[in-house]
């Protein structure tokens, strides 16, 4: 029931996902830096550190794995999206090319969360 406990606030699903994985990452020990970058390539839901690692979470959720679980939902396509966002961010944030990163996907499926490092 972790997802559904942010559903009467008035949040979108999408929102009550982030929430819940912003949450579930900070009790994993990650540091957040900031939510929902946007620049013209795309968004990145959740910008986190994890130790000295600059780590960029795509949170996806599905209620019913008719059409796949939320995990298959990410193309190579948002993926590219993805990484053209984040060499965005460390540009604008003057952000060396030495900084050790990581992709990760936070995938909630119902009520059960997994989380994938390194997913790309």
């Amino acid at each position: 029931m972790i997802f559904n406990r942010f559903k009467k606030n008035g949040l979108s699903s999408g929102q009550r996902a982030e929430a819940t994985a912003l949450k579930y990452l900070k009790q994993h020990s990650l540091r957040y830096i900031t939510k929902n970058y946007s620049c013209r390539a795309g968004e990145i839901d959740l910008i986190m550190e994890d130790g000295e690692v600059l780590v960029f979470v795509e949170v996806r959720y599905r209620k019913h794995s008719t059409h796949g679980t939320a995990a298959e939902t990410i193309t190579a396509s948002k993926q590219n999206k993805i990484r053209t966002t984040a060499q965005n961010y460390m540009l604008t944030n003057k952000i060396g090319e030495l900084q050790a990163l990581r992709f990760d996907v936070v995938a909630i499926d119902n009520d059960n969360i997994s989380w994938i490092k390194n997913a790309f």
